[in-house]
């Protein structure tokens, strides 16, 4: 067998010495002997490939979002987020806001000139809504708490028509019954324990799929913890917890509207309705982020 220095085997090969020695000592180099202090290299031996150092790492739609926010972007995903998010959510609720006009207000700060009358809180919670998708992207690796559903609670109601009434509550549990699709609720003054006990177990899951997800939605909106603003806070808690665990967040639309309020009141029997309803609207966002050249996150089917 003849054998070269690592000398040589640097100039044939273009690379340090340095190089060459520690693919020695790494075994990289078949046939390689180290005799006292000398390596001897074959002379038929072949430069060992680089590893890859660094593999290609695609941003999460987390990242792209606070990055987008940050440097104020627009036209990006996270413009269409806050402006579909905002106004289906919304519409869900009753405002009488367009789709133009919740554009209108993002991208301008102020509101368009209507034909119609407009409600003074569907502009307010509409600017208020904004501001709870950006905390929702703030502290979306944050642990799913009591407080920061508050606050998403206190942002969504300040300064509206209800934020004026002493029984409100505006970012506090409810202080009155209240009922939703004719069902009774929670208890004002059994809320608390229910949150608690609620939150408990979701946070205890090593890992959280989109079933998960909508059971904690079903079960947030069974207690109904708040006086008014209940699906809203919900809706973006869910975008909250997707974001967090890689899930392809989704929108409820108003045409999804109605499979969303039958799969809620049936996910005790069958869990199907709500999650088809949801797949649906993941669809509509993974048809987003193929639009923007996003790599989706992981969907849970």
């Amino acid at each position: 067998m003849t054998y070269i220095s690592v000398e040589e085997a640097s100039k044939l090969w273009r690379i340090s010495e340095r190089s060459v020695r520690n693919y020695c000592f790494q075994g990289r180099i078949a046939g390689a002997l180290l005799e006292g202090k000398t390596w001897k290299i074959p002379v038929d031996a072949k430069k060992p490939p680089r590893k890859i150092r660094h593999s290609i790492k695609h941003e999460s739609l987390l990242e792209i979002l606070k990055r987008e926010k940050e440097s104020s972007l627009k036209g990006g995903i996270y413009h269409k987020i806050q402006i579909d998010l905002t106004y289906n959510s919304n519409h869900i609720e009753g405002s009488r806001l367009t789709h133009e006009q919740t554009r209108f207000i993002f991208e301008t700060k102020t509101i368009g000139i209507s034909d119609t009358a407009v409600k003074v809180d569907d502009i307010v919670e509409t600017v208020n809504h904004f501001r709870c998708i950006d905390l929702v992207i703030e502290g979306a690796r944050t642990k799913l708490s009591e407080s920061f559903i508050k606050q998403l609670h206190l942002i969504l109601k300040s300064g509206t028509a209800d934020s004026q009434k002493s029984w409100f509550n505006v970012g506090g549990y409810k202080m009155l019954e209240n009922e939703v699709g004719g069902e009774e609720t929670a208890k004002p003054g059994d809320v608390s324990k229910e949150m608690k006990a609620l939150l408990a177990e979701y946070n205890s899951k090593s890992k959280i799929s989109l079933d998960d997800i909508l059971d904690f939605h079903v079960r947030f909106e069974k207690i109904h913890p708040f006086q008014d603003g209940n699906g809203r806070v919900g809706r973006l808690i869910m975008f909250k917890e997707c974001l967090k665990n890689n899930i392809t967040p989704f929108i409820i639309t108003d045409e999804l509207k109605l499979f969303y309020y039958r799969g809620i009141k049936n996910w005790r029997d069958e869990r199907g309705y709500l999650r088809d309803t949801c797949l649906s609207a993941q669809d509509a966002m993974k048809a987003a982020l193929d639009y923007f050249g996003i790599k989706g996150d992981v969907a849970e089917d």
